[in-house]
């Protein structure tokens, strides 16, 4: 299990001014004893947010090349896994955000979008895998009342993110590097929307994140189980 972004590069900032690292852990934290509870053996993988920073002294890790080398070591840290699930929450294009003040902090929101979304690759050695995980995981979450992102046709620059699976939330994302490096089946998962003011709340409910984490473990211990 990875929880994206580091310390040093959070991530989006939810419309009150939350990290996005810090919805990411949160949410891990809460899934990972519920697949233990399924009989699943969690590798966790950035739980301390350093997975970018040098391990030598003569290293130097910025830019866009400590996001490789942060992107790399991730799939590395996984590997022998059975899966890989890295888990984000959403943000949405500069030009869909309202500046406003919150707590006297100038910050900025988007009501317009919410919901959840897995991202697999076309990339990725075991695709069929992939998408078959992130399917039932999909699945399960709607089963408990949460509901598919819409907004996600298209990256900024206008590349295609098609459907893999509408019924259950599932889009073809081939260039995202964790997914599309990885040796071992992956998903990433987009728990919810960050800039929405009232997703944003529900996200940072700790029964909500327990009935979430329980639809994810149920949907991935099954299909894991079923590959057996």
């Amino acid at each position: 299990m990875d929880v994206g972004h580091t310390l040093s590069a959070s991530g989006a900032t939810s419309a009150r001014g939350t990290s996005e690292f810090d919805f990411n852990l949160n949410l891990a934290q809460v899934l990972r004893p519920a697949l233990e509870s399924r009989g699943i053996a969690v590798q966790p993988v950035n739980f301390d947010g350093l997975i970018d920073v040098p391990n030598d002294s003569g290293g130097a890790s910025g830019g866009n090349s400590g996001a490789g080398n942060s992107l790399q070591a991730r799939v590395d840290a996984a590997a022998g896994s059975a899966f890989l699930l890295s888990i984000h929450h959403d943000s949405v294009q500069p030009s869909k955000l309202i500046p406003w003040t919150w707590e006297g902090r100038h910050l900025d929101y988007s009501d317009e979008y919410r919901g959840f979304v897995f991202f697999v690759s076309h990339r990725n050695p075991q695709l069929a895998k992939s998408l078959a995980c992130a399917s039932a995981m999909g699945r399960a979450l709607r089963q408990r009342g949460f509901v598919p992102a819409t907004h996600h046709g298209t990256t900024p620059a206008g590349t295609p993110r098609p459907w893999a699976d509408e019924e259950n939330g599932v889009r073809f994302y081939d260039t995202l590097y964790v997914i599309s490096h990885s040796p071992m089946p992956a998903a990433l998962f987009e728990a919810g929307m960050l800039k929405n003011r009232e997703e944003e709340l529900l996200l940072l409910e700790r029964g909500r994140q327990g009935v979430m984490a329980e639809g994810l473990s149920e949907g991935l211990a099954g299909c894991l189980d079923a590959s057996k």
